[in-house]
């Protein structure tokens, strides 16, 4: 998740790892006070090419993809709140308050128990 915000905030170092995780927190909390799930899927990889017979073969490893939609979320939150000077941040403040309510009243993305 970290690596795909990032991008989304064209940063290509790790100065910032620290705040962006911090708001990646922020907004996936945010998200559950909503009464949202953090949809998450697990996949298995097709099976990985053959290896040398030297070396040992290893397993596709399973791995954790979370729902589009909730990424998305947690993108437009931390663009959002990221850096002081940032003119488009009400803009996407509102957008992720409108993703957030849209997610909020769907039945696929409400906690239920």
């Amino acid at each position: 998740m970290l690596e795909d915000v990032k991008l989304s905030l064209r940063i290509n170092n790790t100065a910032f790892d620290a705040e962006i995780n911090d708001l990646i927190d922020a907004a996936q909390r945010d998200l559950v006070i909503a009464g949202i799930t953090l949809l998450s899927t697990t996949v298995t990889p097709d099976e990985i090419p053959a290896v040398p017979p030297e070396t040992e073969p290893t397993q596709p490893a399973d791995i954790k993809v979370m729902d589009s939609l909730i990424q998305r979320a947690i993108t437009l939150y931390v663009k959002a709140n990221f850096g002081w000077d940032n003119p488009d941040a009400e803009r996407l403040q509102q957008s992720y308050v409108m993703l957030k309510q849209h997610l909020s009243l769907s039945g696929d993305y409400n906690v239920v128990e």
